[in-house]
């Protein structure tokens, strides 16, 4: 039922018919005042929350999301079971084609966060665009600006447990080792490398996912099932 509810709520007849929003499983809305915008061609269940394509395939059914800026959608996009999204009022959030948040993640998004085509992003990790609490220099007695965008370039691979903070810029072509604490732009870099660490770092150069050869997986995957 939540399926029909969300898609008639948030968007025209003509859009809402197609069913572009499918929701698996619980999902909490806490808010969906907000916009959701599907900036790509409207198919069945191109959009999926909740959906179990990775193990474990159980849920704990703590799926949450309080939208109340922006969410834009570029193409296909996997949510996965048990992730919290919160969207404050002005803020923008951005999937890309193909994109994909795995199993347990958390994002607060209270200014921007940019998520480009074919970034994958493991399991338990947070995506956090801001301090929450505000901090102060004491050596000027300033207050630090407590947000700054987050920008995931198109085929970054995010391994589990890792935090995405404020201000973080991947390349395209980056790979982020698991456990990993990520706060600055690494587009320095170049492409095709792996970063990793606690804050990451440049561990490895010449380095790609081989996006080609799991193409058929992942068009598997976005399968209505």
């Amino acid at each position: 039922m939540k399926t029909y509810y969300f898609n008639y709520k948030k968007f025209p007849n003509s859009i809402a018919k197609k069913l572009p929003v499918f929701i698996y499983g619980k999902l909490k809305l806490s808010s969906i005042e907000g916009e959701f915008i599907i900036d790509a061609p409207i198919s069945k269940g191109m959009i999926g929350f909740g959906k179990s394509f990775e193990f474990p395939t159980t849920s704990k059914g703590v799926s949450e999301l309080s939208l109340n800026g922006t969410f834009i959608c570029k193409g296909n996009v996997q949510i996965g079971k048990d992730v919290c999204i919160q969207i404050a009022k002005n803020a923008y959030f951005e999937m890309g084609h193909f994109s994909c948040l795995g199993s347990d993640i958390k994002v607060i998004c209270k200014e921007k966060i940019v998520i480009k085509n074919f970034v994958r992003i493991g399991y338990q990790t947070q995506l956090i665009d801001t301090t929450i609490h505000q901090m102060i220099d004491t050596k000027g007695n300033t207050k630090l600006p407590m947000t700054a965008p987050i920008v995931l370039n198109s085929n970054t691979w995010i391994g589990n447990r890792t935090t995405i903070m404020k201000g973080t810029v991947t390349p395209e072509q980056c790979i982020v080792a698991s456990n990993s604490l990520c706060n600055k732009d690494y587009t320095a870099y170049g492409n095709n490398i792996l970063i990793g660490g606690m804050p990451a770092k440049l561990l490895k150069e010449g380095i790609v996912r081989d996006w080609k050869g799991e193409q058929a997986m992942l068009e598997k995957s976005v399968v209505i099932a």
